[in-house]
């Protein structure tokens, strides 16, 4: 019987070529995304600034994305590809060394990581390091299978970036984003000019008609008759520190930090400066990062600086030496010390850190900002925050300055309406830097395209007995400090309306970028405009950050102080009875109204026997300009003060000044001026 038949052993599969060859590109791929995309893509991921400030567009960091994650792989295997042309021994060294380069690549950044080792040492272990990997990859099959699984990486670290990364929002824009940055709406993009007033009451400019006293503020009458006057507006809190930056991040306060772009990164001027060029002018603030608003030339844009900058990162990513330059500072905004713009200090802590610049001329500051409203190709945003009409007050309507003590008290009986004398002198000044501002946007052409916003920080009060904006004065008089002018002038707008919704002041900033189709990438706590009204009545007013206080009430009834019949009126030689001190006596030898300075302010003292309350007429030239209580002496000694607001009562050369007495039944008695 014949033996069984043996059943020949199959033949070895031999793999398919290409199958092989798919392997072999997968391994690249694999160490590539782990040498090369993840670290890269980490700290472009993290440093969302560099594309904003570049202005990068998503399409354009799309881009990069597929240059940072094809770019290497695809030159790595078109390089085996090119050795398979030699055979199949000339392919496997050829992709043997790769694995060996990118190895020793990978080993230079774990080994900066994890050993203090630098430089040439470092090199070496990297070195040997990649030679036992290529020799271990060669030897065994897990190395090889681990790194094809290994092959799904550089997807991830796409996601990973596009979706979660602080830079996501430059990619995928969503309102509800956390991140620092900004994204476009759909449309257009208006210039912006926003221009925001400092202690000004919304009922300083009210006539007895609840409407802007058209006689007395003419441009803010003219503003509101072309733009949305929110006459329910209210600030946020009486400090400034507080307050702007409350009106600029769209958040109530929450810390007593300094208003410093450190401290509050998510901004108007960060969400808008991607997409327009800012000049901006702020006073008391610095929230406008160096790089936005004082960077001399505009910086690099389009996708060669992306890739130019990405390939520098890397090469600093995989440098066995520590970078002179962090890997990141390219890839976020620079801090003021790095620009050269301000002193290398380190981010303020105190909220009064700019008071020392208080001073600063703010009508030559106002110059400055009307000389930049010019069309531009590109979006701008146009900011000042002008000091007007805060205090000092130093201003009268037509812009003349008078001199006055530094130390005049601004409380108690007669010294409270001085002070609401002076603002509202101020006020007059300031009203006809509005017209100035409405005339230089109609002769330019911005008026009819730009999105115009005027308002207020805060208010003050000038009740006597809680002037200022204290604690006390918000309680006795919340009309006066926490209401303000808010006007809103859309692009295209013609016509003035009045909402009067419940406007809160983190409301300004949703609805310009509403306006403006600017998506916020950050939670903020106010509405815009162009959603509806908030159900709830009452205000949220913060004289500490964390620490809201509730307001009620609408619109506050305007009460401006009536003048006294005598201002305005000529008076002849009356009888004399007595004297008066006039301290600035001097000032009246010699006016010279050309020269732009008044002695618009008279104060002095008057004998002891001059009860308190009596009423003094202030004449000059013969017409009266001011009549004023007498009041008990103040720690100099003065015991009464006038402002004279109206500049035809100077002439060029000597100037005669009279005071009189005025009697309970109207008869006045001339008292002789003395030094």
């Amino acid at each position: 019987m014949a033996p069984p038949a043996v059943a020949a052993p199959a033949p070895a599969r031999t793999p398919s070529p290409w199958r092989a060859e798919g392997g072999l590109v997968l391994e690249v791929a694999a160490l590539v995304g782990l040498a090369v995309t993840q670290p890269l893509l980490d700290s472009l991921g993290r440093s969302p600034d560099f594309f904003l400030f570049h202005r990068a567009t998503p399409g354009q960091v799309g881009t990069l994305l597929a240059l940072v994650v094809l770019g290497p792989t695809v030159a790595l295997a078109g390089l085996g590809a090119l050795a398979r042309l030699a055979g199949h021994r000339a392919r496997l060294a050829v992709h043997r060394l790769l694995v060996t380069l990118l190895l020793g690549l990978l080993a230079v950044q774990v080994g900066r990581e994890v050993t203090p080792l630098r430089g040439v040492p470092l090199l070496l272990v990297a070195g040997a390091a990649g030679v036992a990997g290529a020799v271990a990859h060669r030897r065994w099959h897990a190395p090889g299978r681990v790194l094809r699984a290994a092959a799904v990486g550089p997807p991830v670290f796409v996601a990973l970036f596009v979706l979660v990364s602080p830079a996501s929002a430059v990619v995928l824009p969503r309102a509800d984003d956390a991140g620092a940055g900004m994204a476009a709406g759909p449309g257009g993009h208006p210039p912006v000019v926003l221009l925001v007033l400092d202690e000004l009451p919304l009922v300083s400019l009210l006539g007895p008609d609840g409407r802007i006293d058209a006689t007395r503020f003419p441009h803010f009458a003219e503003l509101a008759a072309g733009s949305t006057w929110y006459r329910n507006a209210t600030g946020v809190s009486g400090w400034t520190p507080y307050a702007l930056p409350a009106m600029l991040t769209g958040r109530y306060p929450a810390r007593p930090d300094a208003p410093h772009h450190s401290r509050y990164p998510e901004n108007l001027f960060t969400a808008f400066g991607g997409l327009y060029d800012v000049r901006a002018q702020e006073s008391i603030t610095r929230l406008c990062p160096p790089s936005r608003c004082d960077q001399p030339v505009g910086p690099e844009q389009g996708l060669g600086v992306l890739v130019r900058s990405s390939v520098d990162l890397l090469r600093q990513l995989v440098a066995p030496v520590e970078s002179r330059v962090d890997p990141e500072a390219s890839y976020r905004e620079p801090t003021a010390a790095e620009a050269g713009l301000d002193a290398a200090e380190p981010p303020p802590s105190d909220p009064k850190f700019r008071w020392d610049s208080l001073d600063d001329h703010q009508p030559a500051r106002f110059t400055s900002f009307l000389a930049g409203l010019r069309p531009a190709a590109r979006p701008t945003l146009h900011f000042l925050h002008l000091l007007m009409p805060h205090s000092p007050w130093a201003y009268l309507p037509s812009g003349a300055r008078y001199e006055a003590p530094d130390d005049l008290p601004d409380d108690g009986a007669g010294w409270a309406d001085l002070g609401r004398q002076r603002h509202l002198a101020q006020l007059g000044y300031t009203d006809r830097l509005i017209g100035e501002t409405l005339r230089t946007l109609r002769a330019t052409g911005l008026y009819d395209q730009a999105l115009l916003v005027v308002t207020a920080d805060h208010g003050v009060s000038f009740t006597t007995g809680y002037q200022g904006r204290g604690l006390d004065a918000l309680r006795r008089s919340p009309g006066e400090v926490a209401w303000v002018p808010t006007f809103v002038k859309e692009p295209g707008q013609r016509a003035g309306r009045v909402d009067d919704r419940n406007w809160e002041h983190v409301d300004l900033l949703p609805t310009m970028a509403d306006l403006a189709r600017v998506r916020l990438p950050w939670r903020v706590d106010g509405r815009s405009a162009r959603q509806g009204p908030r159900e709830r009545a009452d205000k949220r007013f913060y004289d500490r950050p964390g620490q809201p206080l509730t307001l009620s009430g609408g619109v506050p009834a305007p009460a401006p102080p009536a003048p006294h019949p005598l201002v305005g009126t000529t008076v002849g030689d009356r009888p004399t009875g007595g004297t008066v001190r006039v301290a600035n006596l001097d000032a009246f030898r010699a006016v010279d109204p050309a020269a732009g300075r008044l002695p618009a302010m008279v104060w002095g003292t008057v004998r002891d026997r001059v009860p308190d309350g009596t009423l003094l007429a202030v004449a000059v030239n013969g017409r009266v300009g001011a009549v004023v209580p007498v009041v008990p002496p103040d720690p100099q000694g003065r015991r009464f003060a006038a402002l004279l607001t109206d500049d035809a009562l100077f002439r060029a050369g000597p100037n005669r000044l009279d005071v009189h007495r005025v009697a309970p039944d109207g008869s006045l008695r001339r008292l002789t001026p003395v030094d």
